[in-house]
């Protein structure tokens, strides 16, 4: 069975391949979540109907955030030029550079 998150002959990528490309895809789904319920929620009327998507929404997060956290731990470059980004008071850009050439 192939995937479209796969674009090499998935019989020829290993086991931890296949498996960070599931959650690379399952990142995305979740960022696509937030992204909907953030646009229903600006919408929304109902004051019922919005909490019940803020708590949704909320849900995601966690999902997203337990998804980057094993990508991270899969991934030590990934995750120490993130470490100098996220969470970092300052220029966004800066951060950034400063991060990639922690890394490297």
């Amino acid at each position: 069975m192939s995937f479209d998150q796969y674009h090499e002959p998935v019989n020829e990528l290993s086991d931890q391949t296949r498996t960070f490309a599931r959650m690379i895809v399952s990142l995305c789904e979740e960022a696509e979540a937030i992204n909907w319920y953030e646009q229903r929620i600006s919408v929304e009327k109902d004051s019922q109907a919005k909490a019940i998507m803020q708590n949704a929404q909320h849900e995601e997060f966690k999902h997203f955030g337990m998804d980057l956290e094993f990508l991270l731990r899969q991934k030590p470059v990934w995750q120490k030029t993130l470490q100098a980004i996220l969470f970092k008071k300052g220029d966004i850009v800066e951060l950034g550079e400063k991060g990639e050439e922690a890394s490297e």
